[in-house]
């Protein structure tokens, strides 16, 4: 019997040979996978085999829901995104809020796998478990606002019943720009791991999901309200809540700023003049007008249109920039403007670009050329001095585009650092040996920068929590040893924020943890303890480490660069650095998670306990292989 949450089918394109069909999702891939990352990560390691390129038809790109995606569950328009990554050959996983992941369920669908390359530029349009690929050249180098406008007076008006959504690539999603993203919904992105890059490269510029369904869900109604009543309670009084749902994220501002998490001038100091102008509560109302524009089924103040109301960009209209976006785009580049910032903002969503990768990328761009390592002559004549905001949007059109220099940037900050060469590489911001992490500056935020430096999806696979307990995560017990701290806090929230992201749901929304399970049993009508929810959320992350040892990872890429090992100069984090204590670190990381603490492989009782026997077997010949070799 399939459970409550779920249609039970996918879909599946071909490409390449422009076949379309359904599949039954199995009942014991949803017990052991769930949905989201989970169930991403299921397929990639299916289908993906050794020696697939990530821009060769064999890589698969997978849309994935959850039981709880199309629910009245806070958040609950999210979607996931699985490929192998484009920017570190290992997998990437990433996620959107917004609708598109709701309306995809309501179309007929737990998820779509895509293989293959078209021969022209095509969409795909879902109408209540109806697909087909339309011809997309009159989409060709339209940005990501204008693709979907046109997509949705297309397909989006002939039925008031239906709801529509479009998630689509821009020009650098087009042109294969490594760090290029999909984005539903105007400014909902998923956008690491260069996923709209593998989009790109499979000639797909959109898909279009009209849908009237609903979701069915096993409990009464009476029963999910009252859950519902106390899963809205309990966010609304965490601290995301209290903060993000009144100031949006840019209220996380000031407090990271007091901390020296706020990265400034490509981390070369934490310093920089009247902080508090890009703290949420100065901003809304003050710096921006504000038009809400929530998510599906949120109950967050958090996402909004903006007008900007002073300075050299007054009167410009565009999403609110997140936290991140304020502090990448802003202090990271020398630039103290939030009307700037908005703008830039735009522009990079527009084009199609993920805002991590960008603002490191061309914070290095900036710092390169203040010292010399780069020249006019190397930059098509353009001057990247700190600040100036007219040069950074000249920039970004000409990597979405790869013209001159673009070319080479478009290939990303580790990459770039590569091609500049010298001090570069010790100056270019980067975990896992290829991609940016979140924009922050993590040096004395130590669970943060871990759980990217040893992540197998390309993003955060933990909770920074290295100073906090949790007996039902078994962090029952202080200790002051920073590596037993970071690593036991690693090995214990990995597997939590992995089962979460099988579920899909915004992580602004988090419930505790019992009220989280009673959604999702209420909903299904299965049985899920903690126990047995954090085993499922430990098992993704083996599967997708033996993805990535098949795909040629080693422990030395559980690392980050040069620049995030340097204690900062300045600031309230003068002088820390996790760098010394990093391998001592990631050695007891290993051995809480039943991996070998020498090369961080799982052991063959940790797979088996998880149920991957078979890929127990793999692994062992992939060593075999190895040590002949």
């Amino acid at each position: 019997m399939l459970p409550g949450g779920y249609v039970g089918k996918i879909l599946r394109v071909d490409l390449s040979n422009r076949r379309i069909f359904e599949e039954v999702l199995p009942l014991e891939v949803i017990k052991d996978y769930i949905g989201g990352s989970g169930l991403g990560a299921k397929f990639l390691f299916d289908e993906v085999l050794s020696g697939v390129d990530p821009f060769d038809p064999e890589n698969r790109l997978i849309f994935t829901t959850g039981p709880l995606t199309g629910t009245l569950i806070p958040g609950s328009g999210t979607f996931a995104i699985a490929t192998r990554s484009p920017l570190t050959g290992l997998a990437g996983i990433a996620q959107a809020n917004g609708f598109f992941g709701a309306r995809l369920k309501y179309a007929g669908y737990d998820g779509i796998v895509f293989q293959g390359h078209s021969k022209n530029l095509v969409y795909l349009l879902i109408t209540n478990g109806k697909a087909e690929l339309k011809d997309a050249g009159d989409l060709a180098g339209k940005d990501t606002w204008e693709a979907e406008e046109i997509l949705k007076q297309r397909h989006g008006e002939e039925n008031v019943d239906l709801c529509t959504s479009v998630a689509c690539i821009g020009p650098a999603g087009e042109r294969r720009v490594r760090f290029s993203g999909i984005f539903s919904d105007r400014g909902h992105v998923a956008a690491s791991g260069g996923v709209g890059a593998v989009m790109g490269a499979k000639r797909l510029k959109a898909i279009v999901v009209r849908g009237s369904g609903g979701v069915k869900t096993s409990a009464e109604k009476e029963e999910i309200k009252e859950i519902l009543h106390d899963w809205i309670a309990e966010a609304k009084e965490s601290s995301m809540g209290k903060i993000v749902s009144v100031h949006g994220t840019a209220g996380l501002f000031s407090s990271y700023h007091s901390r020296g998490w706020v990265p400034v001038k490509n981390l070369t100091t934490n310093l920089f003049p009247d902080p508090e102008v890009f703290d949420g509560a100065n901003l809304r109302g003050k710096f921006f007008r504000m038009m809400p524009r929530s998510c599906h089924a949120c109950t967050f103040h958090h996402c909004h249109i903006i007008e900007v109301l002073k300075g050299p960009f007054k009167g410009f209209i565009g999403e609110e920039p997140e936290y991140e976006i304020f502090a990448g785009f802003g202090p990271n580049l020398g630039i103290y403007d939030p009307g700037a910032v908005a703008k830039l903002n735009n522009v990079a969503d527009r084009l199609g670009m993920d805002a991590k990768e960008m603002a490191f990328l061309i914070s290095l761009v900036m710092e390169c050329y203040e010292k010399g390592l780069l020249k006019k002559d190397d930059l098509d004549g353009l001057e990247l001095k700190w600040g100036d905001v007219g040069p950074v949007e000249t920039l970004m059109k000409k990597i979405a585009s790869r013209e001159g220099v673009g070319d080479r940037l478009a290939e990303g900050t580790f990459r770039t650092a590569q091609w500049i060469g010298g001090e570069a590489l010790n100056m270019a911001v980067y975990v896992k040996g290829g991609n940016a992490p979140h924009i922050h500056d993590p040096r004395t935020r130590w669970g943060t920068l871990f759980t990217q430096a040893i992540s197998n999806m390309g993003s955060q696979e933990g909770i920074d929590m290295t100073l906090k307990f949790s007996k039902e995560l078994g962090i029952d017990e202080p200790t002051s040893l920073p590596n037993e701290m970071v690593g036991r806090a690693q090995a214990r929230t990995g597997p939590k924020r992995q089962f979460e992201e099988c579920l899909v749901f915004c992580y602004y929304q988090s419930p505790n943890l019992p009220t989280l399970l009673r959604a999702l049993n209420a909903i299904t009508g299965f049985d899920f303890t903690i126990e047995n929810g954090l085993k499922l959320g430990k098992r993704v992350i083996n599967l997708l480490r033996v993805f990535n040892i098949r795909h040629g990872f080693r422990d030395e890429q559980d690392s980050f660069s040069p620049r995030l090992g340097e204690p900062p100069i300045d600031g309230p984090g003068k002088g820390q650095s996790m760098a010394l204590m990093f391998e001592k670190i990631k050695r007891y990381y290993y051995k809480e998670m039943g991996w070998d603490e020498r090369t961080g492989f799982p052991l063959p009782d940790t797979l088996d306990e998880l149920g991957l026997r078979d890929t127990a077997k793999e692994l062992e010949k992939m060593t075999q292989s190895e040590n002949k070799g």
